[in-house]
């Protein structure tokens, strides 16, 4: 296999790690979100109103953060649809693949280290501080990040 089908397969394997990854957040917030409405229209009225009321706010409370965290895994969701994984990049940009001399890094969405045929590869935001310093950049340029040189040995 030539260099450029090896890096479209494992940016298309970082796809699929990523989108996995985000449906466990997906999936995760749904069950709490439900279990949350549930307790909270469970909440018994009893003879202390007060009670029944606070129990059920703080139910409702639960409910919405877990509502907003599905929110938010959906939108990381969205972003991860518009990586082209078959496209080979020249520049730092989302959906590219770099290769420093500090390990490799996926500009897609926040999904931490990743381990594809033994290597690991650091998924990570465009927006991220990292991502930001990266982006932008070409094969051969150096990028100083947390007092640390990052040199660019390739971009996929």
């Amino acid at each position: 296999m030539n260099q450029e089908s090896t890096s479209k397969k494992l940016k298309h394997d970082l796809v699929t790690l990523c989108n996995a990854h985000v449906q466990q957040r997906i999936d995760v917030a749904r069950r709490a979100m439900e279990a949350a409405q549930e307790s909270a229209n469970s909440e018994s009225k009893s003879s202390a109103g007060d009670k029944y009321e606070t129990g059920r706010a703080m139910a409702q409370i639960e409910r919405d953060r877990y509502a907003h965290q599905l929110d938010v895994a959906l939108a990381v969701e969205q972003e991860l649809t518009r990586i082209n994984s078959e496209k080979e990049y020249t520049v730092v940009q989302p959906g590219s693949l770099v290769t420093t001399n500090r390990g490799m890094f996926f500009i897609s969405i926040s999904a931490g280290k990743l381990n594809i045929d033994g290597k690991d590869v650091f998924a990570i935001s465009p927006a991220s501080p990292i991502g930001s310093a990266l982006a932008g950049r070409r094969a051969g340029e150096t990028v100083l990040f947390n007092k640390l040189v990052y040199e660019i040995l390739s971009v996929a």
